[in-house]
């Protein structure tokens, strides 16, 4: 099968394991574009440097829980290049070569740079690697000469600023860079247990590591329709977080669920059961996984090994091609 074009996505290996909201947001689409993009994922841990330099000592547990995390969610290591972002030099290369020739200026702009000065006001940022990581994403995209980048609405001005890079440098030293495309992710938004977006700022959230008895309590202290009262009460489903969960995750039985919420037919506590019943059928092929990738460890560092093995053949010739451009 002709692959539509290339892929690179990454997410920074942190303590937080991801939920079900990063699951439809990243993680679905991803396992997705596996079948028809060539895809280069990559577990970005000198990002994760850039706002957590001075607690280094999980790093390595995190990058490989990462890696159980996005292979039980359905990533094949077959089908896609799965590695280790510090395990090619050649981001670091391309990430000094295109500070070079970035203006201060682009960077200083950046809408999430400001940003998230204020939110991480506990935790001194104020770093030259800070200010830069949007130079040291763009190298992580243009390295692998990608296509398509797979983001939220959220990072368009990151490829915006990627592109504009590669504008730069194509004007300076000849067309070298293809433009990548900011490829919108489609997924159904879910909710937190509370109604509002699903954070672990929150902690409104579920985990795809998730116990059956995890998800059972979690479930248990989602928001309902405050207005019901009584089983007897008719209820409301449109601003209920259990039936936005059954939209998702209980599709073929929504509209009955739906409407026996509306009549009473149904009682919260019963309709709480079924999507218990439904996260954890959802839930069972990934802790499945997870269990046989926990019980090999030595797989993972395998998988991270091969897939940056590949990583570095396609960057080191794509690194020399734009140090050729550049006559150096």
């Amino acid at each position: 099968m002709e692959k539509k074009g290339r892929i690179f996505s990454g997410m920074r290996p942190t303590a937080d394991r991801p939920h079900l909201g990063n699951y439809l947001g990243a993680l679905d689409n991803w396992i997705k574009m596996q079948d028809e993009y060539e895809c280069f994922y990559s577990i970005v841990d000198l990002h994760a440097l850039t706002t957590n330099y001075e607690n280094t000592a999980p790093l390595k547990e995190n990058i490989r829980q990462m890696a159980i995390d996005w292979i039980s969610a359905g990533l094949d290591p077959e089908k896609c290049c799965i590695f280790r972002q510090s395990q090619v030099p050649q981001h670091a290369e391309l990430h000094l070569l295109l500070s070079m020739v970035t203006p201060l200026s682009w960077l200083e702009r950046c809408p999430t740079y400001k940003e998230q000065l204020r939110q991480v006001a506990t935790r001194d940022i104020s770093t030259y690697g800070f200010l830069g990581y949007p130079v040291l994403m763009s190298a992580d995209i243009l390295l692998y000469q990608s296509t398509d980048v797979p983001v939220g609405e959220d990072q368009i001005p990151h490829i915006e600023l990627a592109r504009e890079i590669a504008r730069r440098f194509n004007h300076l030293y000849g067309e070298t860079f293809l433009l990548p495309k900011a490829q919108l992710t489609k997924f159904a938004i879910l909710p937190g247990l509370d109604g509002r977006k699903m954070s672990k700022s929150y902690n409104n959230y579920i985990t795809m590591s998730a116990s059956p008895q995890e998800v059972g309590e979690k479930v248990k202290m989602m928001i309902t329709d405050p207005s019901r009262v009584k089983k007897t009460d008719p209820g409301n489903p449109d601003i209920c977080s259990v039936c936005s969960f059954h939209k998702i995750f209980t599709a073929s039985e929504e509209e009955e669920i739906k409407t026996s919420c509306r009549n009473a037919s149904i009682g919260c506590k019963q309709c709480k059961e079924k999507l218990m019943n439904s996260l954890n059928t959802f839930l069972a092929p990934i802790r499945e996984k997870r269990a046989e990738l926990e019980a090999n460890p030595n797989l993972i560092d395998e998988i991270l090994d091969k897939g940056a093995e590949k990583a570095r053949i396609v960057a080191e010739r794509n690194i020399q091609k734009i140090k050729d451009a550049m006559r150096i």
